[in-house]
């Protein structure tokens, strides 16, 4: 039993860590799909970027090494040509405007190890299309 209970402590050691990291990935995409639940809503808030940065910070107010998250627009022709968002695109469709918000931030890990690394980067894209 001497002999099984420092792995046993390891292996917990690790299974916290898993745990704490999936739950800081989870946040983080929660934040950036916050932002873009924002700007989806219509055409005036799909322009605020600054909203949809907004709306993820106050999402992810728990979150300790959060990154300014980063948020815009895109469009898309229906039939899935290209678009730069004029309303003279798509002559032979319908134009479609996503918006996007990046949410990124850094896990610290709670126990340090020599030789292994303790910070990870996290990231979180979420894509929406915006009601019109």
């Amino acid at each position: 039993m001497t002999l099984v209970a420092p792995l046993l402590i390891l292996l917990l050691i690790g299974i916290i860590e898993v745990a704490r990291y999936a739950t800081f990935a989870i946040m983080v995409g929660n934040a950036a799909r916050a932002g873009v639940q924002y700007g989806a809503q219509n055409m005036v808030l799909a322009l605020d970027s600054n909203g949809m940065a907004t709306a993820a910070k106050n999402d992810a107010q728990n979150i300790a090494g959060l990154q300014n998250p980063s948020a815009g627009y895109f469009c898309k022709c229906s039939d899935g040509t290209a678009s730069t968002c004029l309303p003279t695109d798509c002559s032979s469709s319908h134009r479609l405007v996503y918006v996007q918000v990046t949410v990124s931030g850094t896990f610290n890990s709670m126990f340090h190890f020599p030789s292994v690394q303790n910070t990870f980067p996290v990231s979180a894209t979420a894509t929406m299309r915006v009601a019109q």
